[in-house]
């Protein structure tokens, strides 16, 4: 279960608990960082696991898509990058589905993941290549919506990856981890 934290709690940004209501994985983002773009991915007992920013300059501003890049923490400083994700701007009217590339690419790879549905509605699903559901979105029971939502994760895919691509949705949404 995903619960958002307002801006005024520790800076904004989501937990995600497990049935238990234990907390298996927190998300910083801008209110924390003070960086717009930047996203930090914590475990259940707050280390450091993925470092998460968008990519800026004068290329990715003429770029028909935002790219984002999660990086692995090592000792507290990004180290090796895990994945890269590609979301198409708004001001295009191109086919909305989100990409994700798993680093390294392998030869002639555009994309591993896919991220399709719509995660406003809270009703979407990061799919592989081969279209099977790797994690889904949604909303369950009475305490579902906005602020509380599912993420179930399929057995044999990594947790923290999906928690990772469901921060820079949250982010590329304006939701709790953006400023």
């Amino acid at each position: 279960m995903v619960h958002r934290r307002p801006p005024t709690v520790n800076g904004g940004g989501f937990v995600v608990t497990d049935q238990n209501q234990r907390a298996v994985f927190s998300v910083d983002g801008c209110g924390i960082l003070g960086a717009s773009g930047q996203l930090i991915v914590r475990d259940g007992d707050g280390n450091a696991i993925l470092f998460i920013h968008k990519k800026e300059g004068v290329v990715q501003a003429l770029s028909v898509n935002n790219r984002w890049r999660g990086y692995l923490m090592d000792y507290g400083e990004p180290s090796k990058l895990v994945f890269s994700l590609q979301d198409p701007k708004p001001v295009l009217c191109m086919k909305g589905d989100v990409q994700v590339t798993v680093e390294p690419k392998g030869r002639n790879r555009h994309w591993d993941y896919e991220v399709t549905g719509s995660f406003v509605q809270r009703s979407c699903a990061i799919k592989n290549r081969a279209g099977h559901v790797a994690a889904q979105i949604g909303v369950k029971g009475m305490t579902a919506g906005r602020d509380f939502y599912q993420v179930v994760v399929q057995p044999g895919y990594d947790q923290a990856f999906v928690i990772g691509v469901i921060a820079i949705l949250d982010n590329i949404h304006g939701e709790s981890t953006r400023c």
